[in-house]
């Protein structure tokens, strides 16, 4: 069991260990570079290539995304409950508390953990999350319409053609369908890299305000994951991976929302730094119990 952990944590914290590194040896980094990289090019790729290479029955890939919007809509909900009776600003800390790393670290946990499969059940969870987050964070943070920030996401579109393929069993001509997957490779390691860069230059303003609301993030996502799992009575690898995705710490995307919008952001960089920090302890406990429990 300890070499089955160590082959899917191992990879995932020394790619973000390199990205820390990275920034605190002042070595420059084009962090908006990556991430329009990733987000326009090799996120969408990935997308496509993973949903149209699946060979799961359909039903089980409407399912995972079902969950994956079950899952944010009840973290949402149980969120928005925990900061109102906190007494806390609900438009500047709700996406914090409520959306999880399902990208830079959701997905590449899922894969070294599931492989393939694995990766393509992730895949539907992030683009749940994804729409979720580019819609509800503009809207409460911002006060504008969240449809023109949705309308041109990538990501979106990436997972419509993805879903198109899959539904209809089309195969990409050979050239393209090879160049989308070698596009969609960079994804990961891009992803871990800018995740450990970014996690670099964060500060924490309020330690003991950061690691309350770090460990409240990790432990209602985990919770609300096993629920919706059960309650959809998802099984195998797909339980797994709904449960690893919201096992995950809060999204870096919340910290550079609240940057833009000027809600808070040493706070919200605080309990991204923290719930991420805790969970080098916790993902270690969840991914050996989730192993265990589809050995």
């Amino acid at each position: 069991m300890i070499a089955e952990l160590a082959g899917v944590l191992m990879p995932v914290f020394a790619i973000g260990l390199l990205g820390y590194g990275w920034r605190k040896a002042g070595v420059p980094f084009e962090r908006e570079f990556v991430t329009r990289l990733v987000m326009n090019i090799a996120g969408p790729c990935l997308i496509i290539d993973s949903l149209s290479n699946l060979s799961l029955p359909l039903e089980v890939v409407a399912r995972m995304a079902l969950g994956g919007v079950a899952m944010f809509l009840a973290t949402i909900a149980v969120c928005f409950g925990i900061i109102r009776l906190a007494r806390l600003p609900v438009r500047t800390f709700l996406p914090a508390l409520a959306i999880g790393n399902t990208g830079n670290l959701g997905l590449p946990v899922c894969f070294f953990a599931f492989g393939d499969e694995g990766l393509g059940l992730a895949v539907a969870v992030f683009v749940a999350h994804s729409i979720g987050q580019f819609t509800l964070t503009p809207m409460l943070q911002s006060g504008r319409s969240p449809w023109r920030t949705l309308v041109t996401t990538p990501v979106i579109y990436g997972a419509a053609i993805g879903t198109a393929l899959l539904v209809t069993g089309y195969e990409l001509p050979e050239w393209i369908a090879g160049t989308v997957g070698l596009l969609g490779a960079l994804m990961i390691p891009l992803m871990l890299l800018a995740l450990g860069n970014t996690l670099g230059g964060l500060r924490v303003a309020r330690l003991p305000f950061a690691s309350f609301w770090g460990l409240v993030r990790l432990a209602v996502g985990l919770g609300v994951a096993i629920a919706v799992a059960s309650a959809l009575e998802l099984e195998g690898v797909a339980r797994g991976v709904l449960i690893l995705q919201g096992a995950m710490p809060a999204a870096m995307f919340s910290y550079l929302f609240a940057a833009r919008y000027d809600r808070a952001p040493d706070d919200v960089a605080g309990i991204v730094l923290m719930s991420t920090l805790f969970s080098f302890v916790s993902l270690p406990i969840v991914v050996a119990l989730v192993l265990r429990s589809i050995a």
